[in-house]
């Protein structure tokens, strides 16, 4: 869970076009988005903006102006998972998206144009996890990174790493990395020598009601409060609070389910 950044400047802000397969962007589609914003206002002090509205109803969160996150409308008629899903940045979505179907992926929507913001695809991997592929334009991605309520890390939770790992090679040029110390199967994926994202396996330990997924984690400045304030937001809380190698960190969902972990990393 070591924070992924790219060309950070002060206060952790990035100008700077993140390279093809580094996460990019962490967006969340749900049936209510305005109660979905006043949770995650409150909890991470998210502001909102309009964003793209290719897909329905779309707004950009902001911290100190600085975009970190994105929350949509679902469309009635689609019943499906509400989950945070992290965005993979990419210098040309239509080559990406013959790339995840070569290496035994599926393509679900897209490639398309988000207006000016960039182009898009949302592809699953062959375990099915749901991922997205970015294309910036005008719309670089996450601007803002180490600070209360901005995306801090991705994991890939899935049956075993082993099986999955080549995919995210072929597609994006992940390096994986064995995290040897550790006495469960644990991957942690890098471009340029730099980690940007992990693999945990946990074998029977997948929930039966989701599968394979991404799991994203978002930096809190202090993970306990963050856990009685979501909570009291009408979220749940799913692994209590605990230290990690890594730093304090707890798993919650938040009133329409979606699954997320909050860490104070430790620097």
């Amino acid at each position: 869970m070591t924070e992924a950044r790219e060309s950070a400047g002060p206060n952790g802000t990035t100008n700077a076009r993140h390279a093809p397969g580094v996460p990019c962007w962490v967006s969340l589609m749900v049936h209510g988005m305005a109660t979905t914003q006043e949770f995650y206002g409150e909890l991470f002090g998210w502001e909102f903006q309009p964003g793209p509205r290719q897909l329905g109803p779309y707004a950009r969160a902001l911290l100190d102006g600085h975009e970190v996150a994105g929350i949509g409308q679902m469309p009635p008629d689609r019943h499906l998972p509400i989950a945070w899903t992290p965005y993979f940045a990419s210098d040309d979505v239509n080559h990406t998206a013959e790339s995840v179907r070569h290496c035994g992926g599926t393509v679900g929507v897209g490639p398309l144009d988000a207006g000016e913001a960039g182009r898009l695809l949302i592809a699953s991997d062959p375990t099915g996890a749901v991922f997205g592929v970015w294309q910036a334009a005008a719309h670089l991605g996450t601007a803002l990174h180490g600070v209360h309520g901005t995306p801090a890390w991705i994991e890939l939770v899935t049956r075993d790493t082993e099986s999955v790992v080549k995919f995210y090679q072929g597609v994006f040029g992940h390096e994986p990395e064995p995290v040897v110390s550790a006495d469960f199967d644990y991957m942690t994926l890098h471009i340029d020598g730099r980690p940007v994202a992990g693999m945990h396996g946990v074998g029977h330990g997948l929930p039966r009601d989701r599968g394979p997924h991404w799991l994203t984690y978002f930096e809190v400045a202090d993970v306990d409060e963050a856990v009685a304030q979501a909570t009291d937001l009408g979220g749940h809380l799913l692994k209590a609070a605990h230290d990690s190698p890594y730093g304090r960190v707890a798993t919650v969902a938040d009133p329409e389910g979606a699954v997320f972990s909050v860490i104070r990393t430790e620097r």
